[in-house]
């Protein structure tokens, strides 16, 4: 059961963790549509500064997707749910695929998106999307061939659920260890961590925050959530992020 964030916490002391799509700016249509408008780049360069660089984005988005989207911005970037990252310094970090089995996932996907008009498959390298939002006529069909593919790779691959999308993941891919490998290297050691998400995939982040006595928070309905926090909107994550830095301000 998750209750309202509370207004005001001592935000100088958080680690803050943050979901792109459906947390920062709206899910669109396709995943291409997706800007970062100048409101959401401004309130993250000021917590950026506010938070001592202890600040990242973790999304199921390629680290490459990220790096395009929120640039020019020094944030530590994870992409492909935490395979791939990007310390606010530059370093990058990247976990070992095997390539046959990625080269096939890809070439049957694809191949299914262009025989069902509408689906829409993302290779993200460490993770394979296909998206029905804008051909919900192809659900069964989308979800017959995952679990197919599922099937065949089960020893390297998961598969998981979005809204309106299918997901087979690297094993690599993992929100919660994400946070865990951040928490422990500076400058989000001994900080409390606050995770804010509005999807399945930041599931496996709220235990880890609990665990350290976090924040963990998720944006929108669910009927079940390991989350102990709500927001409700993309409108209210930002105007809540909004009073903690004001309330930061000399």
């Amino acid at each position: 059961m998750q209750t309202p964030l509370p207004s005001a916490l001592a935000f100088s002391s958080i680690a803050l963790f943050l979901d792109f799509d459906g947390t920062l700016v709206p899910i669109a249509s396709h995943p291409d549509a997706v800007m970062l408008p100048l409101r959401q780049r401004r309130l993250l360069s000021v917590l950026q500064t506010q938070l001592e660089g202890a600040v990242a984005i973790i999304s199921g988005r390629s680290l490459a997707d990220l790096e395009r989207l929120t640039a020019p911005l020094p944030l530590t970037l994870a992409g492909c749910h935490g395979a791939q990252r990007r310390d606010s310094d530059g370093t990058r970090h990247a976990a070992q695929i095997e390539p046959e089995a990625a080269a096939d996932l890809g070439t049957a996907l694809a191949e299914f998106s262009q025989q069902h008009p509408g689906t829409v498959f993302e290779d993200k390298t460490y993770a394979f999307a296909l998206h029905y939002r804008q051909a919900p006529q192809y659900e069964r069909a989308c979800r017959d061939m995952m679990t197919r593919l599922w099937q065949a790779y089960r020893g390297t691959y998961q598969l998981t659920e979005g809204k309106c999308l299918l997901e087979l993941r690297h094993h690599a891919c993992h929100k919660g260890r994400a946070v865990q490998t951040l928490l422990d290297t500076p400058p989000f050691q001994q900080r409390t961590p606050l995770f804010i998400g509005d999807d399945s995939t930041d599931e496996d982040a709220f235990p880890v925050v609990n665990a350290h006595g976090g924040f963990s928070v998720r944006v929108g309905e669910a009927a079940q959530s390991q989350a102990t926090y709500r927001l409700d909107s993309v409108e209210e994550v930002l105007s809540w992020l909004e009073r903690q830095t004001r309330s930061m301000s000399p």
